[in-house]
């Protein structure tokens, strides 16, 4: 029999057991990113649901946590651009137990979908999501049926998933990555220099300013991020100068690429984008990860600068797609088409 909890009633470290041992586990299904995403209340609502298996056996009940679904709706500080723009984000996918039934994992998702119903009064009609996300890191081919049921439907997205263990770069990075000047420098919480992810900022808000062309959080996300330890600052330096750089998080068997971003057209000859993708593969193998995750590479058919890109680092391309989930039609359809004419611009 399949039992959803709440957050109160999930067991921590059956919690971060699962996340571990889970083919589908990530970093962002870990306690500790609810914790991080829980800590800023005045960007996001962070929401977890966990499913159990009860048996009953020789009169004991026994309760195994076998899937949970941590992700987050995003809040903004206009009223107005949070009536049009407010989502729930479930980042890599839920964690389930590799040998979860299908009613276990339809019994999950159909709990993150009631709650954001309108009627629902914890979530008020602008925390109330146009649409929810997963955005899956691994495959979720054995539950696709589940997902559907459970009112979710499945979009093709690709991905890149590097083996640090190999050298697969192609002869146009290896060339860019000898020929570079640039140095990558490490930034974490033990070092007290928040003043170079505030430059580092910089880069990255201009690249979505001018080419990303979606939402970006502000500066607080990546300070508290720094502050509280959970993620790395790899940060390409030229003669002082901060170029470019990432900020990646990592499990036990994973470095994820969340951001990334480079000076490419000004600094050309440091190859920026590329000193900070190829020094966070390093950091992986370092680490004993047995894979640098690139956090999508778009929709196939699709031309798509960044996919071009990623694939000269010699990774794995694989479609896990998304499953997705829409609350709010209208809302989604106007969404759609303002997004289409502001990357137009």
């Amino acid at each position: 029999m399949a039992q959803v909890l709440t957050f109160n009633e999930i067991d921590r470290q059956q919690w971060s057991e699962l996340v571990q041992t889970s083919e589908t586990g990530t970093w962002f299904q870990s306690p500790e990113a609810y914790d991080f995403f829980a800590s800023m209340p005045e960007l996001m609502e962070p929401f977890v649901y966990g499913v159990e298996q009860v048996r009953e056996l020789e009169n004991e009940r026994i309760s195994e946590l076998v899937g949970i679904c941590v992700g987050y709706v995003t809040k903004e500080q206009s009223a107005i651009r949070q009536f049009f723009t407010r989502r729930a984000i479930v980042i890599g996918g839920a964690a389930l137990a590799n040998d979860a039934t299908s009613e276990e994992v339809e019994a999950l998702m159909k709990a993150v979908r009631k709650q954001f119903k309108i009627c629902d009064l914890r979530f008020k009609i602008l925390n109330s999501p146009i649409y929810i996300e997963t955005r899956n890191f691994n495959d979720y081919s054995a539950w696709k049926e589940a997902f559907e049921t459970a009112g979710f439907s499945y979009k093709p997205h690709l991905n890149f998933h590097v083996d640090p263990s190999k050298s697969n770069l192609s002869d146009n990075r290896c060339r860019q990555v000898r020929k570079a000047q640039a140095t990558v420098e490490c930034l974490t919480n033990e070092r007290v220099n928040e003043s170079e992810i505030r430059e580092w900022y910089k880069v990255l808000a201009g690249l979505y300013r001018t080419k990303v062309k979606t939402p970006l959080w502000p500066i607080e996300f990546f300070l508290e991020a720094y502050r509280q330890g959970i993620a790395k600052f790899l940060l390409v330096k030229h003669q002082g100068h901060i170029i470019g750089g990432s900020m990646v998080v990592a499990d036990e068997r994973t470095v994820y690429e969340w951001f990334e971003c480079g000076l490419n057209a000004e600094y050309k000859d440091q190859y920026p984008s590329v000193m900070a993708t190829y020094a966070g593969i390093q950091l992986a193998k370092q680490t004993g990860c047995s894979r640098y995750d690139m956090m999508g590479a778009g929709e196939p058919g699709v031309p798509y600068g960044v996919r071009d890109f990623k694939a000269e680092f010699g990774g794995q391309l694989v479609e896990h797609g998304r499953f997705l989930c829409v609350t709010k039609p209208l809302l989604y359809k106007i969404g759609t088409i303002a997004v289409k004419i502001l990357k137009r611009k």
